[in-house]
């Protein structure tokens, strides 16, 4: 089992995060996209102070739905999954941040 697999072991859905793709890839880089799972079309792993956070997008994108799916660029509403919530919380603090920083 690769790392980036062990780090998302364990983790499940813990909120919604309303933003869009371009402020997830300011923030915290690019994703994996090519991903066995045909639910998701794009995912973060992301080590936060309050452990492993999940960012994905779940059954609106090409991957589920094909042609009828939504590009992901054009996905707002995204996922996020924890073994707690806190960090979910710590997610949803950085894009904040990240978007005060962008209007400031």
């Amino acid at each position: 089992m690769n790392d980036y697999i062990a780090k998302r072991s364990g983790t499940s859905f813990k909120g919604y995060l309303l933003t869009t793709y371009k402020e997830l890839v300011a923030t915290f880089g690019e994703p994996r996209t090519n991903l066995d799972n045909h639910k998701v079309d794009a995912e973060w792993i992301i080590d936060t102070p309050q452990g492993v956070a999940t960012i994905y997008n779940y059954k609106d994108g090409k991957s589920y739905m094909g042609d009828k799916g939504l590009e992901i660029t054009q996905i707002c509403e995204w996922h996020v999954g924890g073994k707690s919530i806190e960090p979910y919380n710590w997610v949803k603090k950085q894009i904040t941040d990240q978007h005060i920083r962008h209007i400031a």
